[in-house]
């Protein structure tokens, strides 16, 4: 029987010795250069550009393993995981492809062959699936693979299917390349008799291949377009085949997973595992060991867990199994990250990367599991009331429920789903997403754009040479330019209009009027197009009659769009035109770039060899600049890295940019890459110091970069780091401004100064010392005043104490009393109770702003029905805050004092109302 390491390898040799396809290494699974994905979800993911025609690669065929997570976006399968044997969030693809060579004949040959001569998988237990056609699409039956799958493979018909486009028509998302597909299925029912159960959801029948012929290209209004060149993209579940081949019913069972359960049951101390669908400490094995992988993958190749996007779905995957840890196996201290070694171990050989840095993941985890299970015992106790509420009200969980479980205890939505499920019991899910949705700050897009993602036509290609002709050009005119400049340049590019893409379509005849909106296509430009964290350029094209405004330049491929309006008259096909970028943006942006490849270096140096790049946006008033660290960054590191920048500048190095070949290139001391991005080769490389490869030392800064710079740092002038702050777990952002930008930060702040120090009086260098007194005055006063309020606070107590109602025979003591500090107002608290006996008390007051509230109850009352940590718990949202307690004291704080008198009043009532039921 072949382990699973020897079925991957066994693959790979069948294409690439056998077939001629060229090992491509899996990209990683988190796809940083593809905003339109959450993560990889199939090995035709790095060569979309490919299937889309705008871009290629050195050879024709491929064949590889791609690491896959499918959690999330068009294909998810994380609601799916533990309940069967063979869904994962994280799996692997094992895929072969043609880009424009082979197709249907010799994809379905090959894969007959390999399943059947060298796996020796029994024919007879084989099924395929075709495409039935989409007539609304215009796409017919696909009779022609039917024919291939019995000429080629001598497939009976009938074990031949016809199934539409749910199961037949392959997309790998709402837009991009898709087509037509074949699917292989194998038969495990005792008889072989399965073929009725083909796409039934049924484990006895299972796919094990999906042959994809990618012919059109899915658009934005859902229409299909046919791609330039036909492509096969096919994907075999690892898994899934080495279960078949290892004589497996469920994947669980084969070595890819038994590794892991050995150390989950070692280090949860759980009983064995039985392979149960049925049992839930079963399905917890099987989640846990399926998430780990996940998490374990996509934290290695630069995933983050966070609230938003990819770093959401990472987050929630992660406590859904730290839920079934808790739940399951009693692990109330953080167990995932003991579990990363036997993945790294089973898979590192295959994927080398895993061992890059175990411990940054380890701890990515840790933080995140010890976050988590800080809120979680109350999360469950809270899910649990929610439960029995439901089950008293139709088996429905409220909306409400399921928001406040999310928004407050850290469960989110889908892990509510989860839990409801296994009660029995449903999720008002349109209810939570209203209440979510009005909670969520939404951000507008800050400026408009032409998206494309595939197009009707053919892109031209654009000869861009000249947007690094333009830096030498113009770098050093800045001072004689005005902010609004346009048109202060020498003698700009000449060339003409060869077309425009509109509605997703490429256009080369005819003209376009004033006022439409289209990205203009030139036979050359010199128009900086965005990538790499470089916005694009901005500027005119002109021509004799008529006017274009550029808002934006994109690159797809290799075409340059110029995005924006007609101003003025028309614009025609063949057109000559003169082409402005605006000088002085681009000069801003090309210093603040150069400014950005200093930072890094500094970085680096300062913090550490851990920094990596995660992302990075350059303009023309910042560079904004995101990369790995789990600390703040302390004042005198920050110093330190403004000291090294500003060093650099002030020597006015040159910046040489050069194109080498890539493996040459890799071998610049020092020389950094963005972790994740795919690099050309040749690649361009742009060094500031020495100006050749053989001189770089890692002292200075070398970096893979397309981007435009300046040809001496000295033309950056001063650089200032403006703000840091924390974006995911692990991830800092660092803003920081040169050049004017700089300039004009420096005077504010020099102003603020200055200010601060005419308004007490000194001189700016006598600034902290000032403030250092006038903080221990400001303390004095506070303590003196709190004493006051001490003082005040027993009389107030007492006329609250006398002005109190009696609801059924117990006192009710309400009032706000003076911020005298959380001890003294408990101790007047148990004074009352103990003083008056049946008792509640329900205080609140005002701390510069900041509103708290103590709720106490005797216990003769709990036993009423009463709670203090339920009450203070209500009135705390009032006040825009949380707290509770038990039953007999609770506190809470909260952000908005304005509401104090409300939340006692809500809180006075509760108790009324409860009371008079007694």
């Amino acid at each position: 029987m072949p382990t699973a390491n020897e079925i991957r390898q066994q693959f790979i040799d069948f294409f690439c010795q056998k077939h001629g396809h060229t090992f491509v290494p899996s990209s990683p699974v988190v796809p940083f250069d593809d905003p339109t994905l959450l993560f990889t979800n199939a090995g035709m993911n790095q060569f979309k550009d490919v299937f889309l025609g705008t871009g290629t690669r050195p050879f024709k065929r491929a064949a590889n393993t791609q690491k896959c997570i499918r959690a999330g976006g068009k294909h998810n399968d994380l609601d799916d995981v533990g309940k069967d044997t063979y869904h994962h969030t994280f799996f692997e693809m094992l895929g072969n492809w043609s880009f424009g060579d082979y197709f249907k004949r010799e994809a379905i040959r090959w894969a007959w062959e390999l399943l059947t001569d060298v796996w020796k998988i029994d024919k007879s237990r084989l099924h395929v699936t075709v495409f039935e056609g989409d007539p609304a699409n215009g796409v017919p039956r696909d009779d022609e693979a039917a024919g291939f799958w019995q000429t080629e493979a001598g497939v009976a018909p009938s074990n031949i299917h016809f199934f539409g486009k749910k199961d037949n028509f392959w997309e790998m998302g709402e837009t991009g390349p898709c087509g037509p597909c074949t699917e292989i299925h194998y038969d495990r029912t005792p008889d072989g008799s399965g073929g009725k159960l083909v796409n039934q959801g049924r484990p006895d029948v299972i796919e094990i291949w999906n042959l994809v012929f990618i012919q059109y290209n899915r658009n934005a209004d859902q229409s299909l377009t046919p791609l330039p060149a036909q492509h096969v993209d096919t994907g075999m579940g690892f898994e899934r085949i080495t279960a078949v081949l290892q004589g497996k019913n469920s994947n669980y069972d084969t070595d890819v997973f038994t590794p892991i359960f050995a150390a989950i049951q070692e280090v949860c101390k759980a009983p064995p595992y039985g392979g149960k669908l049925d049992d839930l400490k079963d399905t917890a094995y099987r989640v846990i060991a399926d998430h780990i992988r996940t998490l374990t993958f996509a934290i290695t190749d630069g995933g983050v867990p966070s609230n938003e996007k990819r770093g959401y779905v990472l987050r929630s995957v992660l406590r859904r199994a730290v839920r079934y840890g808790w739940q399951q196996f009693g692990m109330t201290t953080p167990f995932l990250h003991k579990l990363v070694l036997p993945v790294v171990e089973n898979f590192g050989n295959a994927f080398p990367e895993l061992r890059k840095d175990l411990v940054r993941l380890r701890i990515v985890l840790m933080d995140e599991e010890s976050s988590f299970l800080g809120t979680i015992d109350r999360g469950l106790k809270l899910f649990r009331a929610a439960a029995d509420e439901a089950r008293k009200n139709n088996g429905i969980i409220s909306g409400k429920r399921a928001f406040d479980l999310h928004t407050e205890q850290g469960i989110f939505i889908d892990i509510v789903e989860q839990m409801a499920a296994e009660e029995r019991l449903q999720v008002d899910r349109a209810g939570y997403e209203k209440l979510f949705g009005e909670f969520k700050e939404v951000s507008a897009k800050d400026r408009k754009k032409i998206v494309i993602s595939a197009m009707a036509g053919q892109l031209p290609k654009t000869d861009d040479i000249a947007k690094y002709a333009f830096t030498q050009r113009y770098e050093n005119t800045l001072e004689q330019l005005w902010p609004d400049a346009r048109l202060s340049v020498t003698k700009p590019l000449s060339n003409q209009v060869v077309g425009w893409v509109k509605d997703n379509a490429v256009i080369d005849t005819g003209e376009i009027a004033s006022g439409e909106h289209v990205a203009l296509l030139l036979r050359e430009t010199s128009f900086y197009g965005e990538q790499g964290g470089q916005v694009g350029d901005t500027g005119v094209i002109a021509t004799e009659s008529g006017e274009f405004e550029v808002t934006d330049t994109q690159k797809l491929g290799e075409t340059v769009l110029h995005v924006g309006y007609v101003l003025r008259d028309t614009i025609r096909v063949q057109d000559f035109v003169e082409a402005y970028p605006y000088p002085r943006r681009r000069i801003e942006i090309q210093l603040h770039h150069t400014a950005t490849h200093l930072m890094n270096l500094a970085l680096r140096q300062v913090l550490g060899a851990h920094v990596e790049q995660k992302g990075s946006l350059v303009d023309d008033t910042k560079t904004r600049f995101d990369f790995s660290h789990d600390k703040q960054i302390t004042p005198d590191e920050l110093s330190q890295i403004e000291d090294i920048v500003n060093s650099h500048i002030g020597a006015d190095l040159q910046v040489t940019a050069l194109i080498m070949p890539l493996a040459k290139a890799k071998e610049i001391a020092g020389v950094r890459a963005v972790f994740g991005e795919k690099y050309p080769d040749p690649v361009r490389v742009v060094m500031i110091g020495p100006n050749q490869p053989h001189l770089m030392t890692p002292d200075y800064s070398a970096e893979f970069c397309g981007g435009t710079h300046v040809r001496r740092t000295g033309t950056i002038g001063p650089f200032k780091i403006a703000s840091q702050e924390s974006v995911a777990k692990g991830v800092r952002r660092i803003t920081a401004v040169a050049g004017r930008t700089a300039l004009a930060e420096l005077q504010s702040r020099s102003d603020t100064i200055d200010a601060l120090a005419a308004k007490l009086q000194c001189q700016p260098s006598e600034l902290p010392s000032r403030l250092e007194v006038l903080q221990e005055e400001l303390k004095k006063l506070q303590a003196q005043a709190k004493k006051g309020a001490a003082a005040d606070l027993s009389g107030i107590v007492d006329r609250l104490l006398n002005e109190a109602t009696t609801v059924s025979d117990a006192k009710v003591v309400v009032g706000i009393v003076p911020a005298a500090g959380a001890e003294a107002i408990r101790a007047q608290v148990d004074r009352i109770r103990s003083k008056v006996g049946r008792s509640v008390v329900i205080f609140g007051w005002d701390d510069e702003g900041k509103p708290g509230l103590l709720v106490g109850v005797t216990d003769d009352l709990v036993k009423a029905g009463l709670h203090a940590g339920k009450l203070v718990g209500e009135a705390a949202k009032i006040v825009e805050g949380k707290g509770g307690g038990n039953p007999t004291l609770a506190q809470a704080g909260g952000k908005n004092a304005a509401k104090l008198g409300d939340a006692i009043a809500h809180a006075a009532e509760s108790v009324r109302q409860t009371l008079t039921k007694v």
